[in-house]
């Protein structure tokens, strides 16, 4: 499904500046650095204790963080309805199964990508549970803090990037 306006994708120079200058307000404001990672942590605990309570009660991690919506769940919502409305304004949303680049190396199996996403999702989340945060919560928090940490981070993050689109996709030919 694609909008019938013409494409005026974002620049991610304007998008980046924003998104630093919504970090900068954000410590302002209310004094809480971006992370997501966490979010999503407490929304499984949120739902398990729909079914089960007294078992999320004892286990140790929710001693001190508490299943609940809060601002940091808002936060990944907004990120979603942003993500959103910013496809919806520039023209460029559309419903794709499977990416071209994607479907170009591996075929058009909708499933196949699916439970690759998946897998990438899992990994990506065990990694930002190991590393006691995600790559906003390093990456943009840390260096808004000037933490030698958040740089370490964010570059480990954009070369980890690289290495693996190369190893999964190849030398891309223009």
């Amino acid at each position: 499904m694609r909008a019938t306006r013409p494409s005026r994708a974002w620049s991610p120079y304007v998008a980046g500046a924003l998104a630093g200058l919504l970090l900068v307000l954000s410590v302002y404001v209310s004094g809480k650095y971006f992370g997501a990672s966490t979010t999503y942590v407490r929304a499984a605990g949120f739902i398990e204790s729909a079914a089960d309570a007294g078992r999320v009660a004892q286990m140790a991690y929710f001693a001190k963080e508490t299943p609940k919506i809060d601002w940091q769940w808002m936060f990944v919502a907004g990120i979603a309805l942003g993500s959103l409305a910013a496809s919806l304004a520039s023209g460029t949303f559309r419903i794709q199964a499977v990416p071209r680049r994607f479907a170009a190396r591996f075929g058009e199996r909708a499933g196949l990508r699916a439970l690759l996403a998946f897998i990438g999702g899992a990994v990506a989340m065990f990694g930002a549970r190991l590393a006691d945060g995600c790559p906003s919560g390093h990456g943009l928090s840390g260096t808004l803090q000037l933490a030698a940490s958040g740089y370490v981070a964010l570059i480990g993050f954009f070369l980890g990037g690289l290495v693996v689109a190369r190893l999964v996709y190849g030398r891309i030919r223009s």
